[in-house]
């Protein structure tokens, strides 16, 4: 990579653009977004309006998407998630989309994946996504990183994966170690985590797209359950651009 351009990135199950937004204020730029839910897609249109976007993961690969150097993405939690059924990946129907996701990963053979989910994937299938991995060529670290860790009023725990090419040159240790929580990172929600001078903790905790770090109250409840928090993709983002440009 010409260590003078950004990291490109491609977003998979994109919902309303958390991980996108976090990634690109990380400095990275986001080249295509896949999403099938149809006020998402209007969400993501009025944000990325020069973005290429596509509906359904089962109709992308290397024959309509370009090459990027990360693919991010935080594939249907209900068959994995303790509210459901507990179908698994292997078994549930939406869930079992992780294995468009790897699909797609092995015909663009990204340098970088970020895979997020809830946390119940530790017991429902993580050894699936982290096999499917490494059968293809991808070291990988794992944590469960709440949005408490960055700052915010509330938990929200969820497992983010961060996996990279054997080939490719990362200290992968480095991007999920614990010192998240020690810097708490505070700065990365004070565009948004003060409204008015009203703080986190005292006087704005209610539900709004402001607790969960998406800026501008974009508050359709189900498609703000379902994002990532941006910040926390920020944080991420970030130490892997720190670590790309080490290696410049």
């Amino acid at each position: 990579m010409d260590c003078r351009s950004s990291l490109t990135f491609g977003s998979l199950f994109a919902g309303i653009g958390g991980f996108d937004l976090g990634l690109e204020r990380a400095g990275m730029e986001c080249r295509w977004q896949v999403e099938i839910d149809p006020f998402c897609q209007k969400v993501l249109a009025k944000h990325w309006p020069n973005v290429r976007r596509y509906e359904d993961v089962r109709e992308v690969g290397k024959h309509n998407l370009e090459a990027v150097d990360v693919i991010c993405g935080g594939f249907p939690c209900q068959d994995i998630s303790h509210a459901g059924k507990g179908a698994g990946i292997a078994e549930g129907t939406r869930s079992g989309l992780w294995f468009e996701f790897y699909r797609i990963i092995r015909e663009l053979r990204p340098r970088f994946i970020v895979v997020e989910n809830v946390a119940a994937i530790l017991v429902r299938g993580v050894d699936v996504v982290l096999g499917d991995l490494a059968a293809s060529g991808y070291d990988a670290e794992w944590q469960v990183l709440p949005a408490a860790a960055i700052g915010a009023p509330h938990a929200r725990d969820r497992c983010f994966i961060i996996a990279h090419a054997n080939n490719a040159r990362c200290d992968i240790e480095r991007i999920l170690e614990g010192r998240i929580y020690a810097e708490r990172q505070p700065q990365l929600w004070e565009p948004f985590g003060t409204v008015a001078n009203k703080t986190w903790l005292t006087d704005y905790c209610g539900l709004s797209g402001d607790v969960d770090g998406v800026p501008n109250r974009v508050d359709r409840l189900r498609a703000l359950g379902n994002a990532v928090v941006p910040q926390v993709a920020e944080w991420i983002g970030r130490r892997i651009v720190e670590g790309e440009e080490n290696d410049c």
